[in-house]
């Protein structure tokens, strides 16, 4: 197919693209991004369409296609549209500020529920907890791995019970 075959048969479908991307975007300056950029798309991948195919579907599909990596793209970048004069792109980012006094009551809390721990269980938890694998704090405490791993088992299970009695079920 030559090019001006293409252009031809591209510019007869001009009409439908832009309402199918206006139906798309729901926005007319949106739309006509989306049409441009589905003809440039066209013109550069020219070379893959089939002739005798129905370039309809194909074109349709490319509109489709970027539209739906396009707003992938806007979700995945947490961003949100400023529609005021200025134009400003506001990133809602992670920018929030946690109260600090609530989460060190819990901490404190939860250091003496380990604290009251059974030595036997606490101190493989502890070791677990402060980054050491269970490999070594089997080897540490000379005892087997499985041993390690059912002592930090049994030891999470009793801090998850002394919790729900305290707090009711608000831990899962």
């Amino acid at each position: 197919m030559s090019s001006i075959e293409f252009s031809k048969q591209l510019n007869d479908l001009s009409g439908l693209l832009q309402a199918f991307a206006y139906k798309l975007t729901k926005n007319v300056e949106d739309s006509k991004d989306l049409f441009q950029e589905t003809a440039c798309r066209a013109y550069s991948y020219k070379d893959k369409f089939s002739p005798g195919t129905n370039m309809k579907a194909w074109l349709f599909t490319i509109m489709r296609n970027i539209f739906i990596n396009d707003y992938r793209k806007k979700i995945k970048s947490n961003t949100i549209f400023d529609a005021t004069d200025n134009y400003y792109y506001l990133n809602s980012g992670k920018k929030t500020v946690y109260n600090q006094a609530e989460s060190s009551i819990m901490l404190k809390e939860l250091k003496k529920m380990v604290e009251v721990l059974e030595p036997s269980i606490k101190v493989p938890f502890l070791m677990h907890y402060y980054g050491y694998k269970y490999q070594e704090i089997a080897d540490q405490l000379n005892l087997p791995l499985g041993t390690i791993k059912s002592r930090i088992f049994f030891a999470r299970k009793e801090l998850k019970a002394t919790i729900r009695k305290r707090y009711g079920k608000l831990v899962g």
